[in-house]
């Protein structure tokens, strides 16, 4: 589900149904210390509501300006726009930049329809890519095979001609974590730190409990069934923490049947081996077992179960980046 404040182009399709005007910026370039990377969007509508952000404060007012005028006369514009050390001081950054943003208003430029497919996509966690000529401003969607390597590092930005923009609209990441232990108490808050949606699975009602993770709500299903109802998919890590077969197996078979990006399982190389063992009498071909990393995160030493949890976020970021 999309989180409301990053329901960018929800809003502005809400807002143009309704029959306020809606138009949406895109921040499609930057040099320097620009307040907000490429791809990040503001929503206005014809009423002067907003929603997100291309700057952090420094440029939305003239970016509003813009938009209403672009909503009036239903052309698009491309906006350059200067961010002195001062502004931006204010939105925490040491130094300034400059920013290209582009306005789009609902209807005019920008199809419903495109908006409706790019708002559709990411309701059903379908990755898409929004493609805008910026000299014609022809516009289109694409699917990740187009652009692999944007999709694999969420990079928005111009293609090598400098007039085509892509926008890409990946389904946001999310981690399943199997085994309420204390590596889980650590793991937890540092990959929501690093933007997953994080589930906790464990029918261990003694594991999972209140007072090892306070305000959290636990799938306490069997981790097949829970992982079944949660869904995998390529945009989600798979991580088994509990060390007993019981469960971490039917959760390691899920995973092995579906296209999560990440799969890694706690254990030493003696307990992976016969890991191994069961899975290939259960019918696993070698080539998907070979997905599995374990023992599980980045070699670095790790000893406490913080540290643990450092390794598995290192060597899932670096199988999400480098793929």
């Amino acid at each position: 589900m999309t989180a409301a404040h990053d329901a960018i182009p929800e809003t502005a399709r809400d807002w143009h149904a309704a029959g306020q005007g809606a138009a949406l910026a895109t921040v499609v370039e930057t040099w320097g210390s620009a307040p907000r990377p490429v791809g990040s969007q503001l929503a206005i509508s014809g009423e002067g509501e907003i929603a997100g952000s291309v700057s952090g404060g420094c440029v939305e007012g003239a970016v509003v300006v813009e938009a209403l005028e672009a909503i009036a006369d239903g052309a698009p514009r491309l906006l350059d726009f200067g961010v002195s050390d001062d502004e931006a001081f204010a939105v925490g950054l040491a130094c300034g930049g400059r920013i290209r943003v582009l306005v789009e208003p609902v209807g005019a430029a920008l199809s419903p329809d495109v908006l409706e497919r790019i708002v559709a996509a990411r309701a059903a966690r379908q990755p898409l890519a929004y493609v805008v000529d910026t000299d014609s401003f022809a516009r289109r969607t694409e699917v990740p095979a187009v652009f692999p390597d944007r999709f694999r590092m969420d990079r928005s930005g111009f293609e090598e001609d400098g007039r085509t923009f892509v926008a890409i609209h990946n389904p946001p990441l999310r981690l399943a974590v199997v085994g309420a232990v204390h590596i889980a108490q650590a793991l937890l808050p540092m990959a929501e730190l690093a933007g997953y949606d994080v589930t906790l699975i464990d029918p261990r009602g003694a594991f999972a409990s209140e007072s090892r993770f306070p305000g959290r709500a636990v799938l306490d299903d069997w981790p097949d069934e829970a992982l079944a109802a949660h869904g995998l998919d390529a945009r989600t890590a798979v991580v088994t923490l509990t060390h007993d077969p019981k469960l971490d197996d039917p959760a390691i078979m899920a995973a092995l049947r579906s296209e999560v990006f990440y799969l890694g399982c706690l254990g030493s190389t003696r307990t992976h081996a016969k890991r191994v063992a069961r899975l290939e009498e259960a019918g696993f071909p070698a080539e998907r077992i070979a997905r599995i990393h374990a023992p599980v995160g980045l070699d670095i030493g790790a000893r406490s179960p913080a540290e643990i949890a450092v390794s598995i976020m290192a060597e899932l970021t670096q199988r999400l980046r480098r793929g």
